[in-house]
């Protein structure tokens, strides 16, 4: 229906105001018209009972009835020098019903007395007080009949209602006009714009050009581009990562298969004679075996998630000292960097033995690609201890390096996937997949540092099951 719409409803508002606002113009016109006419009343009494005093009394009779009736009333008192004298007078047609005194009305009670007026359904013998015109004495009294006054009042009202049913009508036509075209017509062109872009996000010449003059629609457009725009490099991102992890889980397949064949190769090294073989045998094996489990989780991944972990009792210091002497042999010639451990020998955790090794080894293996990104000598240290979070009793693991710290781009999204990534070449993975192997463990990973001093990043794991 119309007025179901914007500009109907509008429409419908603007001539209930426009109506609104001529009421309020209406009673006191009314009030104005029944004054003069009350007025003119008063003064064409006061011009009969002049010729009256003129002729010094002599007119009378038929002469005296003819002056009334020009002048509309029954009688006319004049009071002049402080003595009340009778002027002119016929005989009323019915008693006086009401008196009404002009010299001291106000607006609301002239406003009041002809709506009172109006509404009689009878006429009336009424009479008015009022001042004489050009001082012709302290005051005249006038009796007349309302017939007159009750037709021309409203006469005079069913013509001011009309005009201003009329002017509500152009007035809100022109401002029905006028919303359609400044805002109705825009707000049509951003749903239709909408339209079309929801049959293909991903195509960018569907996207919104603002283009409104108006400074509130302007704004509404842009916010619409924007989202529009993010939306599509979303969509397209999606498609990407769709395409790339359909791919990641065909290259962990075969690459699983390659490692284990590899795996079964190093456990028969553990039999050579050479000591030095001996030594580096377990070492292979071990590093054969993560990146086996990596392959695996990474196929996991591709169809949910990362697998629940497999708690254990894990001593720490061994499991650090692996991190560290695998980032040792990472190391380049060229770069510095000292890697220290503070951890009691005694800490135990409850927690995945493999997923704890790859998120202590994608924190150290970041802030050792920093340090050497700087070609100045660094420390990374790794340390641990109690700690209450919440309320819950748990572990703290600290890993801090003495690296440049992290910029703000990679700060805002840093546990994002294929967001936060820092070093030149890398996916931003790293970091998304520790901190959700973090809260597999009912934990948490957070950044408390990063300036020109350093990054530190904080590690809670509960102690509970």
């Amino acid at each position: 229906m119309f007025v179901n719409t914007l500009s109907g409803r509008f429409l419908l508002l603007a001539v209930i105001f426009v109506m609104l606002a001529e009421v309020l113009i209406f009673a006191p016109s009314i009030a104005r018209y029944r004054e003069e006419y009350l007025l003119a009343r008063l003064e064409r009494a006061q011009i009969a009972s002049l010729a009256l005093l003129a002729s010094d009394g002599s007119i009378a009779g038929e002469l005296a009835g003819e002056l009334l009736e020009n002048a509309g009333v029954y009688n006319v008192v004049l009071r002049r020098d402080e003595v009340r004298e009778l002027v002119l007078s016929s005989p009323l047609p019915a008693p006086v019903d009401a008196t009404y005194d002009l010299r001291m009305a106000g607006v609301f009670s002239l406003v009041r007395d002809a709506f009172q007026e109006l509404a009689q359904k009878e006429p009336r013998i009424i009479r008015v007080i009022g001042d004489p015109v050009q001082r012709g004495g302290l005051l005249i009294e006038i009796t007349l009949d309302t017939q007159d006054l009750h037709r021309e009042l409203w006469d005079y009202g069913g013509r001011i209602l009309l005009l201003s049913l009329a002017i509500s009508i152009f007035t809100a036509l022109l401002l029905f006009f006028s919303v359609r075209m400044f805002v109705v017509t825009p707000m049509r062109r951003v749903i239709q714009s909408m339209a079309v872009y929801a049959e293909s996000p991903q195509d960018q010449t569907r996207i919104i050009t603002p283009r409104s003059s108006i400074r509130e629609l302007r704004d509404a457009e842009e916010a619409l581009h924007h989202m529009q725009s993010d939306l599509t490099g979303l969509l397209r991102q999606k498609d990407r990562l769709a395409q790339l992890g359909g791919s990641v889980a065909r290259i962990s397949h075969d690459l699983r298969n390659m490692l284990t064949t590899a795996s079964m190769l190093a456990d028969r090294m553990e039999a050579s004679d050479d000591p030095r073989v001996k030594r580096a045998a377990p070492k292979l094996v071990g590093s054969l075996s993560r990146a086996i489990n990596l392959c695996e989780a990474t196929l996991a991944f591709g169809k949910a998630e990362e697998p629940p972990p497999r708690l254990s009792r894990v001593q720490l210091a061994p499991l650090v000292e692996d991190v560290f002497e695998s980032e040792r042999l990472a190391v380049s010639d060229a770069a510095q960097v000292t890697f220290l451990a503070d951890i009691p020998a005694t800490l135990h955790l409850r927690a995945d033995e493999e997923q704890l090794f790859r998120v202590l080894h994608n924190l150290v293996r970041n802030a050792r690609q920093a340090l050497e990104a700087t070609r100045q000598p660094g420390v990374i240290e790794i340390s641990a201890q109690d700690s209450k979070s919440d309320g819950q009793s748990g572990f703290c693991i600290r890993v801090g390096d003495t690296g440049p710290g992290l910029p703000a781009r990679a700060r805002e999204h840093l546990f994002e996937a294929f967001q936060g990534g820092v070093r030149k070449g890398g996916v931003g993975l790293g970091l998304a997949i520790s901190a959700e192997l973090v809260r597999g463990h009912g934990g948490r990973l957070e950044l408390t540092r990063s300036d020109e001093e350093g990054t530190e990043f904080r590690i809670w794991m509960p102690s509970a099951d």
